[in-house]
């Protein structure tokens, strides 16, 4: 599936309409709950800093600092991530699902119809652009929720909050979330249509493999960021 979907995504022809139908639903759809949803972990993620920088150290001057670092490093690209495996991956593995128990995929193929060019890679596109906008959304959207939680809450001027990430954080954070987004991104849809294509008949496939994909996407992120969290050490 992988092998195939690359091959077709740099081949013609290209589908631009339905990559942007596509970006519509994955990123834009998804940008309400992403950002909800992160904006709340930050600012426990950051309450829950300074309580425990208070509770071992007695002081919880590093908390802007580190933050921030956090945020980028792994808080908004897994996060974001997560969000839309359980949005946009259930979507795609029940619609392809739908369409394997129903035979349409059977009948794409009797049209001479690739169904891997034709479900899989504008997905696939989708899913990367809108792995990195997302990524890059939920970073900000946490690192303004930061700004205020250590300006209200904690006590930390705007501008200390501001040198305090200048001096713990690098470009390379900025770059490396982003590909995150981007890995993360692809993982999505290549796990969402294996399963969708391998659905057995009748509704109850269908849920199980949305349910499948769910986990399998989900575990598959975490290993990602593990193993990319890993080899970006190498670069610092």
């Amino acid at each position: 599936m992988t092998a195939q979907t690359l091959g077709r995504t740099i081949s013609p022809p290209f589908r631009p309409k339905d990559i942007l139908h596509q970006i519509v639903f994955v990123a834009y759809e998804s940008t309400p709950i992403v950002v909800f949803c992160v904006s709340f972990a930050a600012v426990v993620t950051i309450i829950e800093a300074s309580f425990h920088m208070k509770l071992v150290i007695k002081n919880d001057a590093l908390v802007p600092g580190f933050a921030p670092l956090l945020i980028l490093r792994e808080l908004g690209a897994v996060v974001s991530a997560l969000l839309v495996t359980s949005r946009v991956g259930a979507g795609l593995a029940a619609e392809v699902a739908s369409m394997r128990v129903t035979e349409q995929i059977d009948a794409l193929r009797m049209l001479g119809i690739d169904p891997v060019r034709f479900l899989v890679v504008p997905r696939f596109v989708a899913c990367i652009i809108g792995g990195i906008l997302l990524s890059v959304i939920a970073n900000l959207v946490c690192l303004l929720c930061a700004m205020i939680v250590s300006q209200v809450s904690l006590g930390y001027s705007l501008g200390s909050f501001l040198m305090s990430m200048r001096t713990f954080v690098s470009f390379q954070d900025l770059l490396f979330s982003t590909v995150k987004g981007a890995c993360f991104g692809a993982t999505i849809p290549l796990f969402s249509c294996f399963y969708g294509f391998r659905c057995k008949p009748g509704a109850e496939g269908v849920g199980l493999a949305t349910t499948s994909s769910v986990v399998s996407t989900s575990v598959a992120i975490i290993i990602i960021d593990f193993v990319l969290s890993w080899l970006f050490t190498h670069f610092y």
